[in-house]
């Protein structure tokens, strides 16, 4: 029988003489961080916060702390524990630490407060990105990656629910007292002993963590005033990070936020970064495209850098207000309404864009007589309009006819021109007046051009796979702080790690 040698699995008695100075290979991601934050990158703004020029303890270097967040986040490692273990335990993060090993409270300390001085290090690091020709400037595609909060949406309600929430507690604590007392009462009977007041260890904890929450709600609704939304109707409240909201996902529905990123188009490269605290991106081009000329100016391109720039984003950001914004600043825009792919011959033959294609026979054969005022349909009856015929559906106003109960049950087409069997008489609508505005008639041409599908197509390939290394690369699946401005920080650094990957690849 074969012999072999012993062999030490876990090798935990193992110790290796490492030149840590010769762990950062060139051409890699770390030696990109290392060149860039210690030859790069002006660190001077992070002095100002340690005010130990005297006396005090020696503070750790912020170029250190920089470097290390940086290779740790691309590393997928977000939490402040995991990154002071991580450069205990991996030696290509040990020599960006150059062999220190930071606290983790100075580590999160750091991440939560140095909010605009790592907004300058993006602007920096885009500013060595432009003098390396890796920024086209002429074409960006904007879009958003909503992604969780610290925050549990079962904390979240208007002020009613979180009201109904405190009362439903309050309900259960005297439950549980109540039930307590029954049972005493019958043991004293029982055995004729003075009643036992004091609760079992286990309800009472139990009292202990409802009391917990329920001083949470009073306290939170008696800082707090209600979120009203855009139609003046009360919007639900989180009591763990209120500035966080509910969005619709396609994982469904979660509590958390929505990281925009403008992208250049030459190499991918996000030129404006922010994160918001609501799930609809109509609301957020503005202040994108504000943060974007912010950005430009502060590389030296003018004030006026994005009048006449090409900006691409999908049917989220379609809405009146968008386009008269556009319009205002002089942008090259293409952001197409949600039927833009209807109207495309491309997609004649896909049923998702074709609503009841299998309808769509009857649709066509159904005659609108304009003189006599009725519908024709294709088994020859008449449909009369409907009481109250006019009905307005965003900028279209539509007249209403509907044929019978009875000549529809005793119609021979009835399987094929009723939705279902439930139906009770087929309803078809007459479009009477286009209300829509000229910008949208514009951008709707705009996009309906040839010229328009082929620059509308660009979009996936230049902002989709900006989100695809973040999350999937990158390893980000939430955000781990709270507060708007604390997210914005860590939505920035993990834009800041993309480009220095994109910088790694092409530039240096």
């Amino acid at each position: 029988m074969a012999r072999y040698r012993n062999t030490d699995k876990y090798q935990n008695n193992v110790f290796l003489p490492i030149k840590l100075s010769e762990q950062i290979v060139d051409g890699t991601l770390s030696a990109t961080i290392q060149y860039m934050i210690d030859q790069k990158i002006d660190m001077s703004s992070f002095e100002q916060y340690a005010k130990n020029d005297k006396t005090g303890r020696p503070a750790y270097n912020p170029r250190v702390l920089l470097k290390l967040i940086l290779f740790a986040y691309s590393n997928g490692i977000i939490s402040s524990r995991r990154i002071a273990l991580f450069s205990q335990e991996n030696v290509v993060a040990m020599a960006l630490c150059e062999n220190e090993t930071p606290d983790f409270t100075i580590i999160a300390s750091f991440i939560s407060s140095h909010g605009e001085d790592i907004k300058k290090v993006f602007i920096n690091i885009l500013l060595v990105a432009d003098e390396m020709n890796l920024l086209g400037n002429t074409t960006f595609a904007l879009d958003g990656c909503k992604l969780p909060s610290n925050a549990s949406k079962e904390q979240s309600g208007t002020f009613k629910d979180l009201l109904k929430k405190k009362h439903t507690l309050e309900q259960k604590i005297q439950k549980i007292v109540e039930i307590h007392t029954v049972q005493d009462e019958k043991e004293q009977d029982k055995h004729d002993t003075e009643i036992y007041t004091t609760l079992p260890e286990k309800k009472q904890k139990a009292i202990n963590k409802m009391n917990q929450k329920i001083q949470k709600i009073d306290t939170f609704l008696s800082n707090n005033e209600p979120k009203i939304g855009k139609r003046k109707k009360e919007s639900q409240s989180n009591i763990t990070d209120n500035e966080s909201s509910k969005m619709k996902t396609g994982h469904g529905v979660i509590q958390g936020y929505n990281g925009q990123a403008m992208v250049d188009e030459k190499h991918q490269l996000i030129v404006a970064a922010q994160a918001f605290g609501k799930g609809q991106d109509h609301s957020l081009l503005e202040p994108m495209l504000d943060e974007t000329a912010h950005t430009m100016a502060s590389l030296g391109k003018g004030d006026s850098f994005i009048e006449g720039k090409t900006f691409i984003a999908d049917t989220g950001y379609f809405s009146v207000e968008n386009l008269e914004v556009v319009q205002q600043k002089k942008i090259n825009a293409y952001i197409p309404d949600q039927n833009f792919r209807k109207r495309d011959i491309r997609f004649e033959n896909k049923r998702r864009h074709v609503p009841n294609s299998d309808k769509k026979i009857f649709r066509d054969q159904f005659v609108f007589d304009k003189d006599k005022d009725v519908v024709i349909c294709p088994a020859g009856q008449i449909l009369l309009p409907s009481r109250g015929a006019i009905r307005k559906l965003s900028h279209y106003s539509y007249k209403t006819y509907h044929t019978t109960k009875a000549i529809c049950d005793a119609c021979l087409l009835r399987g094929k021109c009723l939705k279902s069997e439930k139906s009770r008489w087929r309803n078809y609508q007459v479009l009477v007046a286009d209300d829509k505005p000229d910008v949208i008639r514009n951008m709707i041409d705009k996009i309906d051009s040839h010229e328009g599908r082929d620059m509308y197509s660009k979009r996936m390939g230049i902002v989709e796979p900006v989100f695809a290394n973040i999350r999937t690369h990158k390893r980000l699946d939430k955000f781990t702080l709270r507060g708007q401005s604390k997210v914005t920080i860590q939505w920035l650094l993990f834009c800041i790690v993309h480009n220095l990957s994109k910088i790694t690849n092409y530039g240096m």
